[in-house]
């Protein structure tokens, strides 16, 4: 395990880029043009992505960008 030190700017800068980079997911996912292959790889970065920010982030925003599947593993 590999811990790592932050003041609470650096935790806000990483809370916004970390929502930035997840929004910009959550919008392509709506996309029908894309491929579904190109949307799994999409749907697998924005768990990676989720799971950082849960590190970083209040509960009540991690509620805000929980996802069907996550929900699922959470009350399994």
């Amino acid at each position: 395990m590999i811990g790592i030190l932050i003041n609470d700017m650096e935790q806000k800068e990483m809370q916004y880029l970390i929502k930035r980079e997840m929004d910009e997911i959550l919008f392509d996912l709506k996309d029908e043009r894309i491929d579904h292959i190109v949307k799994r790889a999409m749907e697998e970065r924005y768990k990676i992505l989720f799971s950082l920010f849960k590190r970083v982030a209040s509960p009540n925003d991690c509620l805000k960008y929980m996802r069907n599947s996550q929900c699922n593993e959470q009350k399994g």
